[in-house]
């Protein structure tokens, strides 16, 4: 009996198919070890133009001519997040994202993604200037949280402090995994430290400021949210 030899030769290619004494003229590669067919992914990825090497994809909410790069992690974690903004798209006077951060960063990391957020037309809430002085601070979050498409929580060293802690952030954090409609974003640390201060948060794949600026973290945010 002839002998496939794809263990030695492999067979990348349909001369290789056709060579091999086994398997040529049969059409179609079956796999080492008897796996089924290769079919193609949805999507073809390239190699990405913008921002370094690795493999790309175009979102189908990415406007045309966007110069806005993805990763194709990013467009399977981003998705359904999608899905979501365009179901709670006829809701009345909501704001487009809300904005989940430390104390520590309000002025500083949170700020900055607020500023780059509304430069490009987002709108959010953000308590630094939603919440009234004097007001009961959760309550407003509570109306925050219900007048906003989708939440993106800035993951910081200062956030996961905060987190240990069980504070404000914590309470908001809750109510935003509870909505399934949450982004995080991790500034100055990593997806492991989040991980072990929060397994649950820390398994929802986001956006990263160690693998893009944050100018470019706010123009992928800008596209999710755009209707």
């Amino acid at each position: 009996m002839a002998r496939c030899t794809a263990p030695v030769h492999g067979h990348r290619t349909a001369s290789g198919r056709a060579a091999c004494p086994a398997c040529g003229g049969s059409g179609g590669y079956r796999g080492y070890g008897g796996y089924g067919s290769y079919s193609s992914p949805s999507y073809s990825p390239s190699r990405s133009s913008v921002g370094g090497s690795g493999s790309s994809a175009r979102p189908k909410w990415s406007r045309a001519g966007s110069s806005v790069a993805y990763t194709t992690a990013e467009v399977r974690a981003l998705t359904p997040i999608r899905e979501n903004v365009e179901r709670r798209a006829p809701l009345p006077d909501v704001r487009d994202v809300f904005l989940c951060h430390a104390w520590d960063d309000r002025t500083g990391a949170a700020k900055d993604l607020h500023d780059l957020l509304e430069s490009r037309g987002v709108s959010v809430w953000f308590s630094e200037k939603d919440v009234a002085l004097g007001t009961p601070l959760l309550r407003e979050i509570d109306r925050g949280l219900a007048k906003s498409r989708v939440g993106i929580v800035l993951v910081t060293p200062a956030l996961l402090r905060r987190l240990r802690g069980e504070g404000i952030a914590d309470k908001e954090l809750s109510a935003l995994l509870a909505r399934d409609l949450l982004v995080p974003i991790v500034h100055g640390t990593t997806y492991d430290a989040l991980r072990e201060v929060s397994p649950l948060l820390g398994s929802r794949s986001g956006l990263s400021t160690a693998e893009d600026t944050m100018a470019n973290v706010a123009a992928k945010l800008a596209e999710l949210v755009a209707l």
